[in-house]
């Protein structure tokens, strides 16, 4: 077993972080695994070398080990690249220059504004089937959905568009999860590539955990419509598709989830404040 944890270095962590953390870690270490760190660094506009520094010494206060050195999103873009390239080629991508006010304005029409894994599905507004042989701009990239669901159910020897839960989903769901296509059409043409970061979360994600040798993603609930996404790309890319363990939240008092502006549950100011990572594994009821 191999898991991880990838953070991003734009905050705080804080008791949901932490949670996510030591699950992914006690689950590796439990099957005589091995734990992983990743940072999640393509947003250069908003990561900073200090609050990378507070990740490890968060982790490492919560009695967190992982092997070194760690990988780095900033490191591979030349991959993201690649695989870019990859589905370029083979018509499956195509630019994008609508702003978040023209994609609004088009979702504002009858008929329009499906709710997805990134929120409104896209409506399509500059979707073309570029030629193969076109050099690949360098700006926002998008997946053309149609296309893509096309490839993967009628190609030879097709996977099934399905992954095994060993957590559970929002609606309880566990086990093996059948992709429905429809889900993915109404997520629209999900973005790639964003011309400042030259690559997005959900191929990032993608390409670092089959590079890292992930066997079992443990992550947050509210990522496990993404997961959908992740799972096609992977049929896409020939990659291959961990087994997934989605966790409850952390939430406040009043039922709401945890964010990075949350700082008052900052793992460093519980840390200040004189607790333990035994006081913490108990505040997210993990066992000591």
């Amino acid at each position: 077993m191999r898991t991880r944890f990838a953070p991003s270095p734009t905050g705080p962590l804080h008791l949901g972080h932490a949670y996510s953390a030591m699950l992914a870690h006690d689950m590796a270490k439990a099957a005589g695994g091995t734990f992983l760190l990743r940072i999640e660094d393509i947003d250069q506009t908003r990561t900073r070398p200090e609050w990378e520094a507070q990740i490890y010494d968060d982790l490492q206060w919560l009695g967190l080990d992982w092997p070194r050195p760690v990988m780095r999103q900033s490191d591979r873009l030349p991959d993201y690249r690649r695989a870019l390239s990859h589905l370029w080629a083979r018509g499956l991508i195509y630019p994008c220059t609508c702003t978040r006010r023209d994609i609004a304005e088009a979702l504002s029409a009858p008929q329009e504004g499906t709710p997805g894994p990134d929120g409104p599905a896209y409506p399509g507004t500059c979707r073309i089937n570029p030629a193969p042989t076109d050099p690949m701009p360098d700006q926002a990239l998008r997946l053309n959905m149609a296309r893509a669901l096309a490839v993967v159910t009628h190609r030879p020897l097709a996977r099934p568009l399905r992954f095994t839960e060993e957590g559970a989903g929002p609606n309880e769901e566990h086990g093996q999860i059948n992709i429905d296509p429809q889900t993915l059409m109404d997520a629209g043409d999900i973005v790639l590539a964003r011309r400042e970061f030259g690559t997005s979360y959900h191929l990032s994600v993608v390409l670092d955990d089959t590079a890292q040798g992930i066997t079992h993603v443990i992550r947050g609930r509210d990522l496990f419509a993404a997961t959908a996404i992740h799972v096609l790309l992977q049929n896409l890319l020939e990659l291959p598709t961990p087994v997934y363990h989605h966790h409850r939240l952390i939430r406040d008092e009043h039922g709401k989830r945890l964010a990075k502006r949350d700082d008052a549950r900052a793992i460093a100011k519980f840390r200040a404040a004189g607790e333990t990572k035994e006081d913490i594994r108990q505040r997210v009821g993990l066992e000591p």
